[in-house]
């Protein structure tokens, strides 16, 4: 398989990392958790390949999502994220791994991998590494030696994202509120979109990879390169709460964690909560489109058909 060119470094991200614990806990609570589907993927293809059940590591792991669902199939697991907010609400929901040994939860970027933990991460001590949504926003060039240097031989690195979002066919007015809401995140939104933001929306075809960063990194196999794409169309849906119906309340609450409505809402605090409000231009419309399609006055409803993508690279064993 060939290899996706090279992209440029992100600007490193600052929405999430600055995170107090009532965002990371209103973050846990409006996004869905990923599709069990996913996760067995993830497992089949590590262990199938030689990979090892013993620790898992998950590097951005926010609220403690992704980790909380995968430690039960090791023996230990770590997850670790910059935001303080963020890792005070993952130790809070708390979770374990199989013994049962609780998560071990800690403040620590993609970039240094926990080499400033005390104790720090020993090389050559974990099994899986895995980020679910949060690559985007990673240096990949300070990121895939720091894997390398932690992994097992045989070990696996599986990063995964969401990309974008189109209104599901079944959903009242969809064909006609499409247009409209992409016009309003165009106008609105597309001015705060990071190039993070397009790496994971265009579904990880630029992100670079271990042989295509500026010093490639020979310890990882690119022959056993493995990319999976979920197409709404066809497969399972990505995420748990995809593919399902959402009352507004709701979708509004879930909309308000994506990082270009955070900083739409930094540029605008005048307008925050307001009818003004960038999730209220979009809630606005559906409410109209959807009322003169029929639905009665408050039970309008969204469903959302998301495409996601799972990358997996393996150290040389």
């Amino acid at each position: 398989m060939s290899s996706p060119a090279p992209a440029s470094v992100p600007v490193a991200e600052k929405t999430f990392n600055s995170y107090t614990p009532k965002q990371g806990e209103a973050y846990a609570q409006a996004r869905g958790s990923y599709n069990p589907s996913l996760f067995k993927a993830i497992i089949e293809h590590h262990t199938s390949t030689g990979g090892k059940l013993n620790t898992l590591l998950d590097v951005g792991c926010g609220p403690g999502t992704a980790v909380r669902a995968l430690a039960p199939h090791f023996v230990q697991a770590i997850g670790i994220d910059p935001s303080g907010g963020m890792i005070s609400t993952a130790r809070s929901l708390g979770g374990t791994a199989s013994e049962p040994t609780p998560i071990r939860f800690e403040t620590a970027t993609a970039e240094d991998l926990g080499t400033k933990l005390s104790p720090p991460l020993e090389e050559e001590s974990i099994d899986l590494i895995t980020a679910a949504t949060a690559a985007h926003w990673f240096n990949m060039d300070e990121f895939w030696p720091q894997t390398a240097r932690l992994l097992k031989p045989g070990g696996t690195v599986a990063i995964w994202s969401a990309g974008d979002a189109k209104m599901h066919s079944s959903m009242p007015a969809a064909e006609i509120l499409q247009p409209v809401l992409e016009d309003i995140w165009i106008r609105e939104l597309k001015p705060f979109q990071t190039r993070g933001n397009e790496i994971a929306r265009e579904l990880y075809v630029d992100l670079p990879l271990p042989w295509t960063i500026s010093s490639p990194v020979a310890e990882f196999d690119e022959s056993t390169f493995y990319r999976k794409v979920w197409d709404p169309e066809t497969d399972e849906e990505f995420l748990w709460r995809t593919n399902t119906t959402t009352g507004l309340d709701t979708w509004e609450k879930m909309m308000s964690t994506i990082s270009p409505v955070t900083r739409w809402r930094e540029a605008h605090p005048d307008k925050v909560g307001t009818d003004g409000d960038v999730v209220k231009l979009f809630r606005k419309e559906i409410e109209k489109f959807q009322r003169e399609a029929g639905v009665e006055e408050g039970k309008e409803w969204v469903k959302s058909s998301l495409r996601g993508v799972l990358l997996m690279v393996k150290k040389k064993a």
